[in-house]
This record gives structure tokens, sequence and C-alpha cells, in this order.
């Protein structure tokens, strides 16, 4: 994993809300990236749905959350709507956004491990954890995320 402090590498690449090109959010925002191992699995499924069920948290804070997995884009479609996901499920088929964070590989069918990490306004890497991280915990992280001055 990555690990606090380290700039963040931007990415392009298709969503279930269009292209996403992080360049374009880094330095600007706070960004929250949510690496799952697959789309329609239990506790993936409470992962993002306490995503979504927290947007006014996260939009408190101005940040944009991005699922990442290598799922297809249209995998990742179904599961957005089935669950009404309304933030982008990037898709990572060749994995290079998953070897850029260097999120780890978990043994068996499932991939990627579980690792978020926030993003502050600064571009650099202000939290990484694995795991699936309770909401409060993200929003201290987002804290640490915007600049104090």
């Amino acid at each position: 994993m990555l690990a606090p402090g380290t700039t963040a590498p931007a990415f392009r690449a298709e969503s279930t809300m269009g292209p996403i090109d992080l360049s374009n959010e880094l330095g600007k925002r706070p960004v929250v990236l949510i690496f799952y191992p697959k789309d329609e699995t239990p506790v993936c499924t409470k992962q993002l749905c306490a995503v979504r069920d927290s947007r006014k948290h996260y939009e408190a804070h101005g940040a944009i959350v991005l699922g990442i997995n290598p799922g297809t884009l249209e995998e990742h479609r179904r599961f957005a709507a089935k669950n009404k996901y309304d933030f982008p499920i990037v898709t990572d088929s060749d994995e290079a956004i998953r070897k850029q964070y260097e999120v780890g590989k978990i043994l068996g069918l499932f991939g990627q491990q579980r690792v978020v990490y926030v993003i502050g306004t600064n571009g650099r890497i202000v939290y990484a954890e694995k795991g699936n991280r309770p909401t409060d915990e993200i929003m201290q992280a987002l804290e640490k995320a915007q600049p104090t001055d």
C-alpha cells in the first residue's frame, strides 16, 4: 500500500458515470478511493451502500468518492443500478490502478484487497487502511484532507 504523505498517482479510467481523469480532481478537492474485491458480494455491497447512505457527509467535505475494482463496466453498471449508487464505480480491468496504488492481491476468486485511501486537497494521501472502514473513520480522515489555513 502507498503510505500517507505519498503523492497520489493520477489515472484515467471508465466508470459508471463516464470517464474519470483523476488529475482533474487532485489538488482541488478531497478524493476517497475505495478498492474492493468484487461486485455483488455481501461485504462489498454493504461497504458501498454505506457510502451511498452517507452522501451528505462526503458532500460536506466536498469529496469525490470512487469505488474501484477489476470488474467490467457492464458488471459495474448493473451493480450500481441495483443498489442506486450515486458515485462512480471505476473499472480497472487491466489492474493498472491497483498496481499504481500498491493494492495487494488476495487468494481465491476475489482479486484485489479491500483498501481505502483518502487524498487531501494537496494531492497527497492522508489516510490508507485495509478493510471495510467505518464511515466516521473516513470522515475523520477527510478532516485532515482539508487545508487548515
